[in-house]
């Protein structure tokens, strides 16, 4: 699909690296710059105690870094600069991460490169913003936009998701803003001046995280909820999200979003007569009397082993899952055909796009 697209890299960690994997996959020839003074990419080191440390490659490395060229050049040298700008002349898309104001000392900012290639799109990631010089780090990201204080036990302290979230959230924003500008490219007539062929797309760690936060962030906005660390519960619906033990010691995850989905669950379980309860038989009523209903389930769903349980709520279209953990997630044939081999290693990667286009 962008097999005409040349994309140079000139970026780290995890957020703009993904958007150059996800060009990779459909196709883009994609150069990733690396600095030999630093072994490249900072996540080539970041490695598991069973990790080779001799290796100059990690699993974490290998995330976001499929189907890509690297090359190793010190760009603060003038021969490598001139290299790179050479490269850039015939390039599409520029991606960068660099922190406030090291582009421009580097020579490798919009406006120095535009001049070189007035058609370059030029993809960059900040923490803050373009005119903030402070540094964005996931953790403190997700704790300044409100993710940690909502995540986590009501007893208990606030909690960062295990992945880095926000670096996802910013990367798929990151290609939104790319391919627009991509169509805007394609749609400018060639002997226009009015609209630019070139694009600076910015995308700050901070603002994706904001505008991720949906339904919670218009709680607050709407109805001053300020939303507060529940576990696994839903501040609207009940019961989803919640966590439930089975016969066999197993654990099971309930999302029921419909009042025709509680009735089913509660013919599966035999306690037709909870659905009919006026306490329960809405999901404002449910929300309402979560503590009442949520212990009488726990007691209803211990007496059916997972297996049995699970079987009986899809037959009936209810929406439930096994908690699993990540090895048991691989065992499912769906996760299997995301998983990318790279070349002539022993190490697998994860697709970036995920998507049908027939």
């Amino acid at each position: 699909m962008f097999e005409k697209l040349k994309i140079i890299e000139l970026a780290s960690v995890l957020a703009a690296p993904s958007v150059g994997q996800f060009f990779a996959e459909l196709g883009a020839e994609v150069i990733k710059i690396e600095n030999p003074k630093t072994n490249g990419d900072v996540t080539r080191s970041w490695k598991l105690p069973n990790e080779n440390v001799e290796s100059n490659f990690s699993a974490y490395f290998s995330a976001v870094n499929w189907g890509k060229k690297s090359l190793f050049m010190d760009i603060s040298e003038d021969e490598n600069l001139q290299n790179l700008y050479q490269l850039i002349q015939t390039a599409d898309i520029v991606l960068v991460s660099y922190k406030f104001g090291d582009a421009e000392k580097l020579k490798v900012d919009y406006k120095t490169l535009q001049k070189i290639n007035p058609n370059i799109i030029y993809g960059h990631i900040t923490g803050y913003g373009t005119d903030n010089p402070k540094v964005g780090y996931d953790a403190i990201i997700q704790a300044e936009t409100g993710f940690l204080y909502m995540n986590g036990h009501a007893n208990g302290l606030p909690h960062k998701m295990p992945v880095a979230l926000v670096d996802v959230l910013a990367a798929h924003q990151l290609k939104e803003g790319i391919l627009i500008a991509l169509l805007r490219r394609m749609y400018t007539p060639t002997t226009s001046t009015d609209t630019p062929t070139s694009a600076y797309v910015s995308v700050s760690l901070f603002d994706a995280a904001v505008s991720a936060l949906t339904n919670q962030a218009t709680n607050w906005l709407n109805a001053g909820h300020s939303p507060q660390r529940m576990g696994n519960e839903h501040p609207n619906i009940v019961p989803y999200g919640t966590i439930f033990t089975t016969k066999d010691d197993k654990m099971l995850i309930l999302a029921v979003g419909t009042d025709k989905q509680f009735i089913s669950l509660c013919n599966i379980l035999n306690i037709n007569e909870i659905s009919k309860n006026e306490s329960f038989s809405t999901n404002a009523q449910r929300v309402k009397n979560r503590l009442i209903l949520l212990p009488v389930l726990e007691q209803e769903i211990k007496k059916y082993d997972k297996k049995y349980l699970l079987e009986k709520l899809e037959e009936k279209n209810v929406p439930a899952g096994g908690v699993n953990d990540v090895s048991e997630v691989f065992e499912m044939p769906q996760a299997q055909e995301l998983l990318l081999l790279y070349p002539e290693s022993n190490f697998v990667g994860l697709r970036q796009f995920v998507g049908k286009i027939s």
